[in-house]
């Protein structure tokens, strides 16, 4: 039954009406001949194709001319200028050009295409958001040598020109120390606390500067840490000349043992009952360094000895109880007999040499943890015990605590803790103050500042 029906006539587009008569002869059914414009037919007009019409319609001879009779072409065309020439198709007129200047016009021109400036559907990449200038500078001007030189007041200057006596006892007292080892290991002590001391200005110069404590995109923390460079490469000074008189003691100790030695040394003694005039000027540039230039203090206080620490404020720091010591017991050597003197020499010697290097490994230690951007305090664990113990601390995802430089530390926390906003504001508090007073020394102390920073993550119960 379906492949009788017929198949359906697709729709048939009308077809406009024509323009020209042609066409509308050719619609309206006329017969139209089309052979009476060939040339093979009777009908075509004569006389087009003559050797006389093929000059005059070729457009490469002298003659060629448009009209289509001979009196057309002697018909003369008259240009803009005022001539007047037989018509052509080369016959070109003559042009003047304006004076005026040309008014630049967009009309026909393209333009580049940008992105800012066109339509929404061509926004594809939309700019971002205007931010705020960051706080910060990019960077600061370092000061030369001249500008620092140039800053100093008169109380730096005073205590550069001491620095410098300072450096003259250690050279005197290595100079006079040919008689005595335990005297040439004061003079690498005094040596150590001279560069001290001119570490000391230098620090004290550079803080008239806004580089030295200002934060910059490239210095984050200032040129602070430039201190704890320079004590550092002062530690492993003092390390090396604490070996340098571990190997010299060696060396005598050898020549005693029998060994004949390659430069004979000549131990001349101060005379019994006499003052140690080198002792004393030890003592008193150990002092005035201590006092007047807080030498060592920050290294005293990032050191933190614990048997030391009870005793008063210049021979609690282990650089100036040890050059004290040392010099205190040279002044007491002349009332002994010269038998016991030449024993306690090399014994006193030899303890120097040893706790040099004792305390310059521990300088490098707690020095080269800082510059690594670590703490190497102690107490990190009684305040991480006493922080979980709160009843609103779940646990303690991070926690970390790091010394920039001598006088600021940083403790970065992540908690987990429940509880309502009050809480959350006392434990932070709680915690900041713990930190502060179990690391810091307290407030008045004078210890490391802490800037403290909790992210906590609330727990749903």
């Amino acid at each position: 039954m379906a492949s009788n029906l017929p198949l359906p006539v697709p729709p048939r587009t009308p077809t406009p009406p024509a323009d020209d008569e042609y066409a509308s002869q050719v619609n309206s059914g006329i017969p139209i001949d089309r052979n009476s414009l060939s040339p093979l037919k009777a009908s075509f007009p004569k006389g087009i194709m003559d050797s006389e019409r093929r000059d005059t319609l070729s457009p490469t001879k002298s003659s060629f001319n448009l009209a289509t009779s001979p009196e057309d072409a002697e018909t003369p065309v008259e240009n803009g200028s005022g001539d007047t020439s037989p018509a052509g198709p080369f016959n070109f007129n003559t042009t003047v050009m304006a004076k005026n200047p040309v008014v630049k016009s967009n009309m026909g021109q393209r333009r580049g295409h940008k992105y800012k400036h066109s339509s929404i559907s061509h926004q594809i990449f939309l700019e971002p958001p205007p931010r705020a200038p960051l706080a910060l500078p990019n960077s600061l001007p370092v000061p030369t040598l001249k500008e620092c030189r140039s800053s100093m007041s008169k109380d730096q200057k005073t205590r550069f020109w001491w620095s410098l006596c300072h450096m003259f006892v250690a050279a005197y007292t290595l100079w006079t120390a040919h008689g005595s080892l335990a005297m040439t290991a004061l003079s690498h002590l005094i040596l150590f606390d001279s560069l001290g001391a001119l570490l000391c200005v230098a620090v004290d110069v550079l803080g008239n500067f806004e580089v030295w404590k200002r934060s910059t995109i490239r210095h984050p923390f200032g040129l602070e840490r430039a201190e704890v460079l320079a004590g550092f490469a002062m530690a492993v000074l003092l390390l090396f000349m604490g070996m340098d008189l571990i190997s010299h003691n060696l060396q005598h100790f050898l020549e005693k043992a029998g060994h004949e030695p390659h430069h004979p040394h000549e131990h001349d003694r101060v005379s019994l009952g006499s003052v140690d005039v080198t002792a004393v000027l030890a003592i008193s540039s150990t002092l005035v360094s201590a006092i007047g230039l807080k030498n060592h203090a920050r290294i005293g206080k990032a050191m933190r000895f614990g048997y030391i620490q009870s005793l008063p404020s210049v021979l609690s720091n282990p650089s100036h109880f040890l050059t004290l010591s040392c010099s205190t017991l040279l002044l007491l050597l002349p009332l002994v007999s010269i038998r016991i003197y030449d024993w306690l020499d090399k014994l006193l010697s030899g303890t120097i040499a040893f706790s040099m290097c004792f305390l310059g490994t521990r300088l490098v230690k707690t020095l080269g943890s800082m510059l690594l951007m670590s703490y190497s305090g102690q107490g990190v664990s009684d305040v991480i015990k006493d922080i979980e113990a709160d009843a609103a601390v779940f646990g303690i995802d991070d926690a970390r605590f790091w010394q920039v430089h001598y006088g600021l530390c940083m403790a970065n926390l992540k908690l987990r803790v429940n509880g309502s906003e009050d809480n959350l504001v006392r434990l932070r508090e709680k915690i900041s103050s713990l930190i502060r007073n179990r690391l810091g020394g307290g407030y008045g102390a004078g210890g490391q500042r802490w800037e403290v920073s909790l992210q906590f993550t609330i727990e749903r119960v």
